[in-house]
């Protein structure tokens, strides 16, 4: 068993998490995560509504009694979203953490850790942890450059990232970004992480929604398979490398481009259309480089069980081994 400050701070048996990715992270996959010994999160962006979102809550409840959190991202794009509602219903919830991302978090942490939920800030550079940190979130998300979605301006990878971080922060580190196996969980345990968070990698198994012929052309990519978008406007997006990626980045090539000149070819609608019809080049979907190492779907049991078994022979036999000098 892998026992660090995040598994005992959250009340799980391993420290892997579920990202919560919009539209894929629903009850299905967060309760098998759950169930497995991990911790998944719900989207709160994927639910229509604060009403909506306190349902797939109970929708999860009724499919684990194991912990599991919400992803709430605050975003100014996303300004029809009823922030206050979704926070509320997280805490009338009563589930286990929360995972903040984009603009600052300040207002909600009072109201959560008054609730007893923990909170875990998603941050991109090693100031924007530390001011986490600052505000008293109880640990903090690393994104590596690897990751999907937005990676920050800074293009530091997470060898670079995660120890970097973790020396300098007293609460726990979550690594995220290029991990999707074993080798990626005690590559992070071993850079100063007390856990890992896994995006991609989940969006690959057997309980994701994601469609079933997309599934299939996502497990024959490499690591070269993604590219950024919105570079040109101080907004770099990791996505697919497909047609529609290629008509966003040749749309910026011509100059002036920003976030509405490339909505017909990244807008979160028409990903998450293509997401649930299959279309692989329908949009440019969030994608980390970590689907380069990725050439199966399994069930998340078996996934999160495979991970600890091999991370657990790694280390004795692999590290050890070569502590004595074995070849």
């Amino acid at each position: 068993m892998l026992k660090t400050r995040l598994t005992e701070m959250l009340g799980i048996a391993h420290p892997i998490l579920q990202g919560g990715m919009r539209w894929a992270a629903r009850a299905e996959l967060v309760a098998a995560v759950g169930n497995a010994g991990g911790l998944g999160f719900l989207s709160a962006h994927t639910q229509p509504t604060p009403a909506d979102l306190a349902k797939e809550i109970r929708r999860t409840r009724e499919l684990t009694d194991k912990p599991f959190g919400v992803n709430l991202t605050i975003l100014a794009a996303n300004s029809g979203f009823d922030y206050d509602g979704y926070a509320q219903a997280i805490v009338d919830g009563g589930v286990t953490a929360v995972e903040t991302a984009g603009a600052n978090p300040a207002k909600y942490i009072p109201m959560f850790k008054a609730a007893g939920v923990k909170v875990l800030h998603k941050c991109t550079s090693l100031r924007f942890a530390q001011k986490a940190e600052q505000l008293g979130v109880d640990a903090v998300t690393i994104d590596g450059f690897e990751c999907a979605g937005h990676p920050g301006r800074d293009d530091v990878p997470g060898l670079v990232l995660i120890p970097s971080v973790a020396s300098k922060l007293s609460i726990p580190v979550v690594a995220c970004g290029g991990i999707a196996d074993a080798r990626g969980l005690v590559a992070a345990l071993a850079l100063g992480a007390e856990g890992v968070n896994m995006g991609t990698r989940f969006l690959l198994t057997k309980e994701s929604p994601l469609h079933p012929a997309l599934k299939a052309k996502l497990l024959e990519l490499g690591e070269r398979d993604t590219v950024l978008v919105g570079r040109s406007f101080g907004d770099p997006t990791r996505v697919i490398r497909n047609a529609a990626s290629e008509k966003a980045l040749a749309r910026e090539a011509e100059g002036g481009a920003d976030h509405h000149a490339l909505a017909p070819f990244v807008g979160a609608p028409l990903w998450m259309k293509a997401m649930a019809e299959g279309d692989f080049d329908g949009a440019a979907l969030p994608l980390g480089m970590s689907v380069g190492l990725i050439d199966a779907a399994p069930s998340c049991a078996e996934l999160i069980g495979g991970m600890i078994a091999d991370a657990e022979r790694i280390i004795a036999k692999r590290l050890q081994g070569a502590l004595a000098g074995a070849t």
